[in-house]
């Protein structure tokens, strides 16, 4: 991926070097360029001094080309109008953002921008959440411990209970379209063809479910 990251502090800089470390294409944006230092030496990504909702710097990290964009700078402001700008202007697939305030929060999951608040989660969740940015979040709940996803089903599930995807505490079915109907399933609902299942999972339950999800019959 090519990851573009607003904010060069603490979480940035830590969640930069992680996914530079698992081969990903990481490019930092700050507006004070003494923040570099947080960077190890070695650092193989790129770092650009200036605001991340200056579209002359994000344009000059390659946010035209980005995969994700995460906005982790000191303030909500800040945040939420780059975060606005990767999404709205730029398209970028995934965006995530630290928002303090929680009612703001409240207002850009509307939006469609899952944000977390909590700053000791922060990098877990936001690594969590670009690993496995196929499941993207309808809904996040709290500080970004749980959210609402919706995925179609494969083929090797059909026939099967639904509740054979639930994994206790971590992975719950909480609703199917069914033929443009929406059904909450039973116990003993089996999962048919086409199905679009929502399910209530816990951050760090994503890579399971996404081994259900993408789980080859016979495998």
């Amino acid at each position: 991926m090519r990851v573009i990251i607003a904010g060069c502090g603490r979480a940035g800089s830590t969640l930069a070097v992680q996914l530079a470390a698992e081969g990903h294409d990481v490019r930092l944006i700050d507006r004070l360029p003494k923040t570099r230092k947080l960077l190890p030496t070695d650092f193989p990504g790129q770092f650009h001094a200036g605001n991340a909702f200056s579209r002359t710097v994000l344009e000059a990290a390659g946010i035209e080309h980005a995969d994700a964009f995460v906005a982790v700078t000191s303030g909500d402001n800040s945040n939420i109008v780059s975060a606005r700008t990767a999404k709205e202007t730029y398209r970028v697939p995934i965006v995530l953002a630290r928002i303090y305030d929680p009612h703001r929060a409240d207002i850009y999951r509307e939006l469609g921008i899952p944000t977390i608040a909590s700053v000791r989660w922060t990098v877990h969740e936001i690594h969590q959440m670009l690993l496995h940015r196929h499941l993207t979040p309808e809904l996040t709940f709290g500080n970004g411990e749980t959210l609402l996803i919706r995925s179609q089903l494969p083929a090797y599930l059909t026939g099967r209970r639904l509740t054979e995807c639930e994994v206790d505490g971590e992975i719950r079915v909480v609703e199917v379209t069914r033929a443009g109907r929406s059904l909450v399933p039973a116990h003993s609902t089996p999962a048919e063809p086409g199905d679009l299942v929502t399910f209530a999972v816990a951050t760090t339950a994503l890579g399971r479910l996404r081994g259900f999800l993408n789980k080859e019959l016979g495998t």
